[in-house]
């Protein structure tokens, strides 16, 4: 595969767009509008319905190989991408001509639908991710799509909120279905120098699914995609509550959370890529679990305290989201080194979904430490589980090539 450099501005700016496309409207639908029908006096049984429209997120690795019908044919993924997010707008475009109040329960189906066409999308755009960039690319391939995703959750979480508040529903879920068709401009603008690999024409099966875990030596590996994110994501996940119970209003932990985390994951997103391309992924690896250990034991001390003060808040919060940033470029990167050819969707979505299934895992664990624990308790396992598989694949996993 091969792409000169003329290409490239043309091809990040397509695939930043695209994952720009995912990542705002699940972050509106998943974490911005349980706050607006709170608002609206929704119970917390019918907030809570609105976690099924992950379910597609969750699930997708089940249709994956029919994406995978591709063959590694460019057009053919463009295709797929172009298709499910033209879906995926006009069932959000649908959805802004509906009532929250009477319309709930067909709103509900109606976005799982949306989310299923854009779990589509997401197998299409990393297959066709994969396929564009060069091996040496893939690094800074993985920030733009790190990037794509906080930036989504930036937006999201801020802009959109704006929108319904001086706008309402309709304008608001108009222009989330305006954006989402904009974001097929650059892919259509972007030629990319080769249309296919040289992959032999084969029929794609449910099979792939179990064979890709036959492969020599990848127990190790689904291991750590499973565990990657142990002694961080229970940190992400409590810190809202925490500064909750620490008596800040909902305004500062927005912004707290909701923009300065964000923000920094961009910018160390880059810097993460840049580490993997000029030291290579195993001190990368390093790198980000020691500062992940700082970061974890920062809160820990902070949490002894009854009020801390809030510009170490601040910078504890900004140093778990950019952590966590670094580790998810590492993982994109880690994940397309272990791709096999004619199953770029199939292999990209079934990694994803692990790491997915075992941070909800742990997240789900993190409130019930939490509460028996304390929060001290919880920031203190954190540390040990970071300390852990830092000392883990230090040793059992010693080659981490780019």
């Amino acid at each position: 595969m091969n792409t000169n450099k003329p290409n490239t501005i043309p091809k990040y700016t397509a695939l930043l767009t695209l994952y720009l496309a995912q990542s705002i409207p699940m972050t509106f639908f998943a974490s911005v509008l349980p706050v607006i029908m709170r608002m609206e006096h929704y119970s917390l049984t019918s907030i809570g319905l609105l976690q099924l429209i992950k379910l597609p997120w969750i699930l997708k690795f089940l249709w994956a190989p029919v994406v995978d019908s591709a063959n590694g044919d460019l057009r053919k993924y463009k295709k797929w991408i172009i298709s499910s997010e033209l879906f995926y707008a006009i069932v959000i475009f649908t959805t802004a001509f509906l009532d929250l109040k009477t319309d709930f329960s067909l709103i509900i189906i109606l976005l799982v639908i949306a989310f299923t066409a854009s779990a589509t999308q997401d197998i299409a755009t990393d297959a066709f991710a994969y396929l564009v960039l060069e091996k040496k690319q893939r690094s800074f391939g993985s920030s733009i799509q790190t990037i794509g995703n906080f930036l989504g959750t930036l937006i999201g979480s801020g802009v959109l909120l704006m929108i319904y508040h001086y706008l309402g529903w309709k304008y608001l879920i108009f222009s989330l279905g305006a954006f989402v068709l904009l974001a097929l401009i650059p892919l259509r603008l972007y030629r990319p120098k080769v249309v296919k690999n040289d992959v032999p024409s084969k029929k794609i099966s449910l099979a792939d699914i179990s064979t890709f875990f036959k492969q020599k030596g990848i127990g190790k590996h689904v291991f750590l995609l499973s565990i990657f994110y142990a002694g961080i994501i229970g940190v992400l996940t409590m810190q809202k509550p925490w500064l909750v119970d620490l008596g800040y209003s909902i305004k500062q932990i927005g912004i707290y959370s909701g923009i300065y985390g964000p923000a920094s994951g961009v910018l160390f997103a880059l810097l993460s890529g840049y580490l993997i391309r000029q030291i290579g992924m195993a001190k990368t690896f390093k790198i980000i679990f020691v500062l992940s250990i700082i970061i974890t034991t920062f809160f820990f001390i902070l949490s002894q305290k009854k009020q801390p003060d809030y510009i170490w808040l601040q910078l504890a919060i900004i140093g778990i989201w950019s952590v966590y940033s670094m580790g998810s470029v590492f993982i994109y990167t880690l994940i397309m080194n272990n791709i096999r050819s004619g199953h770029e969707g199939t292999d990209f979505t079934l990694q994803i979904v692990i790491t997915h299934i075992g941070s909800m895992i742990i997240a789900i664990g993190s409130g019930k430490l939490a509460h028996t624990l304390g929060y001290d308790g919880l920031f203190l396992t954190g540390i040990l589980s970071n300390l852990f598989v830092l000392i883990l694949f230090s040793f059992y996993y010693k080659n981490f090539e780019l």
